[in-house]
């Protein structure tokens, strides 16, 4: 979604009533000039802390799964209990900061070709996204 996107039509066509909340979730995420990493927690607070506006996390999850199931937002799983969600949408890699948990792109001319030796019979592979965790060398640390 771009700067002059109609936020309105773009909840219809995702299935959802346009409410005055939902547009501001629409705002926080799409009207910015750099790539957005989030999870529904950070959103919940930057749009209280950001809009002073309160919605609740019912509205935040349902509108970004449904904006998520349309392509509009890619779905990053940390691991089994950590998810965020990028504005990005294209097909590319990220550092997760472990110690800041942040989740940060990561140019794809920093990482050499990678050669799949193996795929599963059936199967075509769509994209090979690198998710690259890092943490402070506390051994360098004393």
């Amino acid at each position: 979604m771009k700067k002059d996107c109609n936020f309105i039509n773009k909840l219809r066509e995702i299935g959802l009533r346009p409410t005055k909340q939902r547009v501001k979730i629409c705002e926080l995420l799409f009207l910015r000039d750099k790539t957005f990493h989030f999870t529904i927690n950070d959103l919940v607070k930057k749009i209280s802390d950001e809009m002073n506006e309160k919605i609740s996390l019912a509205t935040v999850y349902n509108t970004v799964h449904a904006f998520q199931k349309k392509g509009h937002l890619k779905e990053i799983a940390i691991n089994s209990d950590k998810t965020y969600y990028d504005t990005n949408t294209s097909i590319h890699h990220h550092f997760y900061d472990e110690d800041t948990h942040e989740l940060i792109d990561c140019d794809e001319n920093d990482i050499d070709s990678i050669n799949l030796k193996k795929n599963i019979p059936g199967k075509q592979i769509k994209s090979l996204e690198v998710l690259i965790k890092v943490a402070s060398d506390n051994q360098n640390q004393n």
